[in-house]
C-alpha cells in the first residue's frame, strides 16, 4: 500500500466520523427539544383538564401560569395571575406576592394601566424591600404620566439595586418632566453614560441644561439632535429660539427651516417653529415669506397667538418702508431715520443735533432748530412701542424738557397716548404724535 493510499483511507475515514458525530447530535438535541415540546403540552393538556374541572385548581393554575410567565405569553399569563390574585387572601397555597407582581407585569406589557396598578401596589406593600415590585409600580406610574408618583418608587428602586438598567433613565426622565430640571441631570447623565444612543434623555439632558444655564452645552446637543426624525422637530426649535435670542437669526432661521421638514410632528410645534420663522423672515426684511407663514398658522388655529394683529401690522408695513424700519429694524437703523425724522420735521430749519441718547424703553435726540422766524432748543423722544403710551411717561418726558431747559418737546410713539396723557400734556410745552401722525410723517420723507 502506497503512501497516497493511505492518505485517501485516513480521510475518508475522518470524513465517516464527523457525519456520525454530527448525526448523533442532531439525533440528541431533536430529542431534547421533542421533550421540552412534549413536557410543554403535557402541562397544558393536565392544567387544562384539571381547570376545566375546577377553575380555582391552585397546582394547575401555578403551573400553567409560570409556563406562560416564563415564555412570555403575557396575554395568556395575565387572567390566570388576575385570578390567582382575587383567589389568594383565601388560598394559602397560593403566593400573594408571586401572583400580585406577576399580574401587575402582566398588564403592564398588555398595556392595561389600572390593571397594573391594582395588582404592583399590592405587591409593593407586601414587599417593599422587592426591587421587581419598586421598579414595576414606578413604570406604570411613569407611563401613565404620573411622574410624580413615580420618583420615590424609582428612588427607592435605586436603594435595592443601584445598577439596575433605565432606573436612572425614568428617575431622570421623570424630574425633568416635573421641570425639575437641575435635581434630573444627574441621573439624565448616568443614563446617557449607560446608552449614549437614547435620544430622549440626550433631549431631556439638553432642555434642563438650557433651563440651569448650560446655554452653550445644550445648543451643542440640540444641533445634534436637530436631523433626528423623533427629537428633531423640537431640537430645531430650542436651537432657533437659542440662536434668535443671540442676534444670529440667519442660523435661527436655519434651524426653524429644517424643523419644518420633519414628518409626523406635533400640531403644537409645528405652529410654533413657523411662528417663530415668521418673525425671523420679518426681522431679515422677508416679509412676504413672513406673511405666508403667519397665514398658513390662521388657517390652522385662527386665534393662535397674536397672529391676526401680525398678519394686519406687516400688510401695513409692506406698504411703509419708513414705518417697517421704525418697528423691526436694528437700532443703527432706526437711530439715522430719527435722525431723518428730526432734520425734516420743521420745513425750512436749520438743525444742530447737540445730543443722542438710546435707551431700551425710548431714544432722545436734543437739537437746536433755526428758522427765519423763531430759534429754539427742541428735544425730541422716539417710542418704538405699539402699547399704549401712559401719563407717567409723558410726566417723565416733561420732567427732562425742565431739566435740561429745552424750550418745547415733541414725543412720537408706534402706538397710541392714554387719555390721561394727553390731559397731562395741556398747558405745556409738548407734542404727542402717535401712530397715524408718525405714519404720516414717515410717507413724507420718503425712503
Amino acid at each position: 500500500m502506497n503512501s497516497l493510499t493511505t492518505i485517501v483511507i485516513v480521510i475518508v475515514a475522518v470524513a465517516i466520523c464527523l457525519v456520525l458525530i454530527y448525526l448523533f447530535g442532531t439525533s440528541k438535541n431533536s430529542g431534547k427539544s421533542t421533550g421540552k415540546s412534549k413536557n410543554r403540552n403535557v402541562i397544558i393538556r393536565d392544567a387544562t383538564k384539571k381547570l376545566a374541572q375546577n377553575p380555582h385548581h391552585v397546582p394547575a393554575l401555578n403551573a400553567l401560569s409560570d409556563l406562560y410567565y416564563r415564555e412570555h405569553l403575557w396575554d395568556k399569563a395575565f387572567p390566570l395571575f388576575d385570578l390567582m390574585l382575587n383567589l389568594a387572601p383565601s388560598n394559602k397555597d397560593i403566593d400573594p406576592f408571586q401572583a400580585a407582581l406577576r399580574q401587575g407585569i402582566c398588564a403592564l406589557k398588555l398595556k392595561k394601566p389600572e390593571d397594573a396598578l391594582r395588582g404592583l401596589a399590592s405587591a409593593v406593600k407586601l414587599n417593599k424591600e422587592s426591587f421587581e415590585a419598586n421598579y414595576y409600580l414606578a413604570l406604570a406610574y411613569y407611563q401613565g404620566g404620573e411622574y410624580e408618583k413615580a420618583v420615590p418608587y424609582l428612588k427607592r428602586s435605586l436603594i435595592y439595586n443601584q445598577d439596575a438598567n433605565n432606573v436612572h433613565e425614568y428617575l431622570g426622565l421623570s424630574l425633568y418632566n416635573l421641570k425639575q430640571y437641575r435635581d434630573s441631570l444627574p441621573f439624565l447623565k448616568r443614563a446617557l453614560t449607560d446608552n449614549p444612543e437614547n435620544k430622549a434623555v440626550l433631549f431631556g439632558m439638553a432642555d434642563s441644561m438650557q433651563q440651569t444655564g448650560f446655554g452653550d452645552k445644550a445648543l451643542k446637543v440640540f444641533m445634534h439632535l436637530r436631523p433626528d426624525p423623533e427629537f428633531g422637530a423640537r431640537s430645531c426649535l430650542s436651537a432657533g429660539i437659542m440662536h434668535m435670542n443671540a442676534g444670529m437669526l440667519d442660523k435661527a432661521e436655519q434651524d426653524f427651516e429644517i424643523g419644518l421638514k420633519h414628518s409626523n410632528v406635533m400640531p403644537e410645534i409645528s405652529l410654533e417653529i413657523k411662528y417663530r420663522l415668521a418673525g425671523c423672515y420679518v426681522q431679515n426684511k422677508k416679509m412676504d415669506q413672513g406673511l405666508i407663514l403667519l397665514r398658513e398658522i390662521q388657517a390652522v388655529n385662527p386665534s393662535y397667538r397674536d397672529v391676526s394683529s401680525l398678519i394686519t401690522r406687516y400688510q401695513e408695513l409692506k406698504q411703509n418702508s419708513n414705518l417697517q424700519i421704525y418697528l423691526t429694524a436694528g437700532n443703527s437703523d432706526f437711530v439715522a431715520l430719527c435722525r431723518k425724522i428730526v432734520m425734516s420735521y420743521y420745513e425750512k430749519s436749520s438743525v444742530k443735533i447737540l445730543d443722542l441718547a438710546v435707551t431700551s424703553d425710548n431714544t432722545e435726540i436734543l437739537t437746536e432748530i433755526e428758522t427765519t422766524k423763531w430759534e429754539d432748543i427742541i428735544l425730541f423722544r422716539f417710542y418704538r412701542s405699539t402699547g399704549t403710551i401712559g401719563e407717567l411717561h409723558v410726566r417723565d418726558f416733561h420732567g427732562r424738557i425742565r431739566d435740561i431747559k429745552a424750550g418745547r418737546g415733541i414725543c412720537l410713539a408706534a402706538g397710541v397716548f392714554s387719555d390721561e396723557g394727553r390731559n397731562y400734556i395741556e398747558g405745556r410745552p409738548i407734542d404727542l404724535i402717535d401712530k397715524p401722525g408718525l405714519v404720516r410723517i414717515l410717507k413724507r420723507i420718503g425712503s
